[in-house]
């Protein structure tokens, strides 16, 4: 596994993870619909489970095609332009320190950035309003998949990183890691809504993701920078 594979996919989990009290904000909505469209009758622990891990492996999915995407993208670019890589790397970085001060509510200019892709979703967004209530695993897993195109700035983050990868695979996996980083929180809001949302809305939990956050966004700039990035593996 080369360096910036590696650190790109410890730095994509952690996001993933970090970002839990933004991707309630974004997703959080809709996992609490999949968990109470159900009648009182049918909501059982298994059922609500099955609906939830549906509704996930959609929205991986969405993530990890978008990744490819991109990086596939980025492979283009970067076979033609060598300095592009460099560029996007820089790119990828300046992104990551936007999504700290957005966590942290430093700085909230990374809504115009989600905002872009509000041409895509309007197109989408029906789409999945009309699978609504969802009682099956499938319709769980038609909403992910639509719901992984959702405007979200750290997605788009994440997706910048792909690009600088310059390669497809790469772009692939980094999206995939990122949204197994974000797993836990959702399926534990399905679980245990209201908690979950009071935890990750707490100040003190905002403050110290983004701190970490732009630790690892400073981390990704080391090398750019000219210093050495010590890895554990």
């Amino acid at each position: 596994m080369n360096e910036f594979l590696a650190a790109g996919l410890v730095t994509a989990l952690v996001a993933g993870f970090l970002g839990g009290g933004h991707c309630i904000g974004m997703c959080g909505g809709i996992v609490s619909a999949l968990t109470f469209a159900l009648p009182p009758s049918r909501r059982h622990p298994a059922r609500i489970a099955s609906l939830m891990l549906m509704y996930n492996l959609g929205r991986i999915s969405s993530y990890t095609l978008a990744g490819t995407l991109v990086g596939g993208l980025g492979q283009l670019l970067v076979s033609n332009l060598q300095e592009v890589a460099r560029i996007l790397s820089w790119l990828a970085v300046i992104m990551l320190i936007l999504m700290a001060c957005y966590l942290g509510r430093w700085w909230q200019g990374l809504i115009r950035v989600e905002a872009l892709g509000q041409h895509l979703w309007r197109y989408l967004e029906p789409l999945g309003r009309r699978l609504m209530p969802v009682t099956h695993p499938g319709q769980a897993l038609l909403i992910g998949l639509i719901w992984g195109w959702l405007p979200c700035g750290l997605v788009y983050s994440m997706l910048i990183l792909a690009l600088s990868s310059g390669s497809a695979l790469q772009g692939a996996l980094l999206l995939l890691v990122f949204g197994l980083g974000t797993l836990p929180t959702l399926l534990l809001t399905g679980a245990l809504a209201r908690q979950v949302t009071s935890f990750f809305r707490q100040p003190l939990w905002r403050q110290a993701s983004a701190l970490l956050l732009l630790a690892f966004a400073f981390w990704q700039a080391m090398p750019l920078l000219g210093f050495a990035r010590e890895l554990p593996f």
